[in-house]
Order: structure tokens, then sequence, then C-alpha cells
């Protein structure tokens, strides 16, 4: 089993989270009021580069927008594979999460 890193799983499950509507502004809100982090549009394109480069997401273009010059949206889709490594990672967490004590603030 690959596991994929933090960024990379954030970015799956925002991206199966959002589904049709998974293109990148969108995507980063979502990432940012999940995370409480103000994450960059640079800071989540090159990981989604880098997981469709690793055949975990695929692109699609929307329909054109007159709000970005009539250019299409750009959205993302987990592929069969970027699924797989989701429910891995997310066995994993399960796992290691598994009859550990409760965790609480100091």
């Amino acid at each position: 089993m690959d596991l994929i890193g933090r960024s990379e799983e954030l970015l799956l499950i925002t991206i199966w989270r959002l589904q049709d509507d998974a293109y990148g502004v969108r995507i980063l809100e979502t990432m940012n009021r999940a995370t409480g982090r103000d994450w960059s549009l640079g800071s989540i394109y090159a990981p989604l580069h880098r997981l469709q480069r690793k055949g975990l997401v695929r692109i699609t273009e929307g329909a054109p927008n007159p709000e970005r010059g009539g250019r299409p949206t750009v959205l993302y889709h987990l592929t069969p594979k970027g699924k797989k490594a989701l429910i891995d990672v997310k066995t994993v967490h399960d796992t290691v999460w598994t009859g550990i004590p409760e965790l609480k603030p100091a």
C-alpha cells in the first residue's frame, strides 16, 4: 500500500466531498474552512497536479463561465485509483486510532 501525503489526503477528501463542484477556488474555500488554515491557490495546485500525475485525479472542463471571461471551469474528479488511495489511508487511520485512550485537551 502506497500512502499519500497529508495535503494530498485533504485534497482527495475535499474533491470527494464536492463531487461535481470540485474546482480550484471551491476546493480552496472548502479546505480553508475545514482546516482553519489559509491555503493559497499555489499550495493546492502543486499537489493537485501531483495527484493527476499519479493517476489519482482526473481533470474535466465544465461549461464556459462568463465570470471567467468565457473560459471553462477546470473540474477535478477522483479516479478509481484515487478512491482506493483514500480508502487505504482511511483504513490506516481507523486501525491506528482503534483502542487508544480518549484524548482530551490539557
